[in-house]
């Protein structure tokens, strides 16, 4: 989660990439995510990323390079599609399975999700 105080929110991040800490730099995040399974995604979700990355900016982190990134499993809608720029990655089903076949499953506990 991070926090927005001039809208009153809480922005939810679903996926959040961070590189490895180095000694006296800000830590760089290389990519924020969204996921949703079972909804078309849309330009919001876009816009809410990069509210989320200018907000950790300020914070103090990294974000000259982050990668936006959308995972669905219900397509993206025409105007998100016909919107992609560099450093807007869109994941959906297709792409998903076909970066997966042939890579055995990733074991373990899941990981504790960072604090911003």
């Amino acid at each position: 989660m991070v926090s927005d105080p001039a809208n009153r929110t809480q922005i939810q991040i679903d996926v959040a990439v961070l590189a490895p800490a180095e000694h006296g730099r800000p830590r760089k995040i290389l990519s924020l995510g969204e996921v949703k399974w079972d909804r078309v995604m849309d330009l919001r979700h876009v816009e809410r990323l990069r509210r989320a990355q200018d907000l950790l900016a300020v914070k103090g982190f990294d974000t000259r390079d982050t990668v936006l990134a959308c995972y669905s499993g219900a397509d993206f809608d025409r105007e998100l599609l016909a919107g992609r720029r560099p450093g807007i990655r869109l994941v959906g089903l297709d792409e998903l399975y076909a970066q997966a076949a042939g890579t055995p499953a990733m074991g373990g506990a899941a990981s504790r999700p960072p604090a911003f």
